[in-house]
């Protein structure tokens, strides 16, 4: 029900004119603590998962995220284990707090994952350094995923929410055109070779008129 709910809230926040950002925290102690276990057990069986919907509402929320012409930021307050990290992974940005803890419980519950975590994790932290978090099991601080590239900052969790705005205002600050764009971009190199996302990038065109008299004013007072 929650991966429904966050989907459609998804989908309406990028199609909002009004948003700009779009930012997903949690509350209490957890991100996201993963599938409800009782869920998983009814929905599993020899390791895979039987729920088309579970498998169809997830990789189409992370297609939102990763789609959606605006930055998107998981702010990683607290527990963080499998499918949840499969779902962090989709943001353009993570900031966590220092005393999170993230992990791929996969091989933990005897479950395959089909969110993205054997192709996502190994493209942020090197494909050894994937195969031990999923294969020990073992949590990472936010701070070791800091560390390792897994997340873009780890702050003490009293300074999450003021790190956050910070970063949110530099975005701000900046063309929405341009980072939608950037974003596009981004999202289409990672798919592909380097040849082919130079190519991509030679031969991709939008008009960016958000800049044009910032430009101007830039030009004309230097």
């Amino acid at each position: 029900q929650l991966v429904e709910e966050l989907r459609d809230a998804v989908k309406i926040a990028g199609k909002d004119p009004e948003v700009e950002v779009v930012m997903v925290t949690g509350a209490g102690r957890a991100w996201s603590a993963g599938v409800d276990l009782k869920a998983l057990n009814d929905g599993i069986i020899e390791g895979t998962f039987t729920s088309d919907k579970m498998l169809n509402d997830g990789n189409e929320l992370m297609h939102l995220l990763q789609t959606m012409p605006k930055p998107t930021i998981a702010v990683v307050n607290g527990f963080c284990y499998t499918g949840a990290l499969e779902l962090m992974m989709a943001f353009d940005l993570v900031i966590a707090a220092e005393e999170a803890q993230i992990g791929d419980t996969h091989a933990k519950w005897g479950v395959i994952p089909k969110w993205g975590m054997s192709q996502r994790l190994s493209q942020l932290v090197g494909p050894q350094k994937a195969r031990e978090l999923s294969f020990t099991c073992e949590p990472i601080s936010g701070k070791e995923a800091a560390r390792i590239g897994l997340v873009n900052k780890a702050v003490p969790l009293a300074e999450l929410d003021d790190t956050v705005n910070e970063m949110v205002n530099k975005i701000l600050g900046n063309s929405r055109q341009t980072i939608a764009a950037m974003k596009h971009l981004y999202l289409q190199g990672e798919m592909s070779t380097l040849k082919e996302g130079l190519q991509i990038e030679q031969d991709f065109e939008k008009a960016i008129t958000d800049r044009t008299e910032f430009l101007k004013d830039f030009v004309n007072n230097k």
